[in-house]
């Protein structure tokens, strides 16, 4: 061997913080395609500070089999920059589940910039995102580094489900907004991630820094959308589907009209290292039916009382978050401030089981596009699609976020060579919507409504 080549990895994934909360499920998903006959998946290692957690969490896993003796623990701290470089040589890829990511992802993401090595994470912190892309995108298309941050219900479903929307949109006409409305449904308790409200926090507390950050970024070219934006009301009573809906201040919409932008630089999306002919064609094909939208998301409850649960966590965080002592209120009794949504020691898994999510994606826009150019005009027709799927956030998550490793593993010469990206422009033009379908979660056409004749 060459001395200046670098080792083959010894491992095709490493999942870090194999040992946490939404971790452990995510070592569970993976198992169920280590060394299956069509799996690009033919090595696996757990990472994290202890090696007894890392061994208890790949036992819970595999149960009711023994844990797979193939499987390494190896050591990786996200307070150890010598720790993260060694992971990045032993793996082509690491799945980060280590949160907040504000905190703790940093080091992970530049130890994988500056090695070569693939990357992909559960996070739905702006702020974050958009911190890593201005600091390590330039430095990560040098090397090959792809990556990826939301790869997890934030913004996997939100991504796929305003692509799905979009692609429905047959010339002449035109979307001018899809909103997204989330329902999360269960016959036990819906228990939140404590890792999520814990970020809900700490990003409530930095919004000042996210847009101090855009600021001081050059000025992107904005998505041309037919039509201005509807100003819909911050609560509805929406009829179609039944629910009470809140607007949301939301990571989805962020890294949706992210993926837009960089479409509208790339109008046919992202070249990967070496496509055949076919690839290039389907690419290409898939972005150019793609037509821009305003997007937006809702939380929605069957009744008024489960959104006056939602405002009164909103109000908290907004009123809690920007002080010390505030922010320690907010962690210490997540419970209180979320009306019993957020607890500290997670759900259980019959809470788990149980759970379930649709996210109606309501798009309204042109029959023919001339109309939209003529001002004054409202939207005439509409366009319901939806994805549905099981618990969000250790069940959704997991099953997301492994697809994703694997289309990395299985299709890598096909997607770009480098950068970081948002997942819609990375993976939307795969097969991971047929993917996601064959693992639990289904994306149907709704309806279809055009003006009578």
């Amino acid at each position: 061997m060459n001395p200046t080549q670098k080792p083959d990895p010894v491992y095709d994934i490493v999942i870090l913080g194999a040992s946490g909360f939404t971790g452990k499920y995510v070592v569970r998903e993976a198992l169920k395609f280590l060394q299956t006959p069509s799996s690009p998946l033919k090595s696996l290692a757990l990472a994290g500070r202890n090696s007894t957690r890392l061994t208890q969490s790949l036992q819970w896993a595999a149960r009711p089999n023994p844990p797979p003796s193939s499987v390494a623990i190896l050591t990786g701290d996200t307070s150890d920059p010598d720790s993260l470089r060694r992971l990045c040589t032993q793996t082509k890829l690491i799945l980060n589940c280590v949160g907040p990511f504000r905190i703790h992802g940093d080091p992970v993401v530049s130890a994988c910039a500056d090695s070569g090595c693939d990357y992909l994470d559960i996070s739905g912190e702006p702020e974050f995102m958009e911190r890593m892309e201005a600091s390590y995108h330039e430095r990560a298309e040098e090397t090959g580094s792809l990556i990826v941050s939301a790869c997890g219900f934030d913004s996997i479903p939100a991504e796929l489900g305003l692509l799905f929307n979009a692609k429905q949109w047959e010339t002449p006409s035109v979307p001018n907004q899809i909103e997204a409305y989330l329902s999360l449904e269960s016959d036990k308790r819906i228990a939140g991630n404590f890792g999520t409200y814990e970020s809900a926090v700490l990003g409530v507390a930095n919004a000042d820094k996210l847009k101090e950050l855009r600021r001081s970024r050059p000025r992107r070219p904005r998505p041309s959308i037919h039509g201005p934006p509807a100003k819909g009301p911050t609560l509805e009573n929406q009829k179609k589907i039944g629910l009470w809906a809140l607007k949301l201040p939301s990571a989805d919409a962020v890294v949706v009209r992210r993926t837009l932008t960089t479409l509208t630089e790339k109008p046919h999306g992202l070249p990967g290292i070496n496509e055949s002919p076919e690839q290039i064609q389907k690419r290409e094909a898939f972005w150019s039916s793609i037509k821009p939208t305003h997007f937006g998301v809702k939380i929605t409850s069957k009744s008024l009382f489960g959104i006056f649960r939602y405002v009164t966590l909103g109000v908290s965080l907004g009123l809690l978050s920007k002080f010390s002592f505030g922010r320690w209120l907010l962690l210490k009794f997540p419970s209180v401030f979320s009306l019993g949504w957020f607890q500290k020691k997670g759900p259980s898994e019959e809470e788990v089981e149980s759970a379930t999510f649709k996210m109606w994606f309501i798009g309204r826009g042109y029959s023919e596009e001339s109309l939209a150019s003529q001002g004054n005009t409202k939207p005439d027709m509409e366009i319901i699609t939806r994805i549905s799927g099981p618990e969000i956030g250790y069940i959704t998550t997991p099953i997301t976020l492994v697809q994703c490793g694997l289309i990395i593993l299985g299709q890598r010469e096909s997607l770009v060579k480098g950068g970081v990206y948002t997942p819609g422009i990375v993976f939307g033009s795969t097969d991971i919507q047929q993917r996601l379908e064959e693992n639990g979660i289904s994306f149907e056409l709704i309806s279809k409504m055009k003006p009578q004749a």
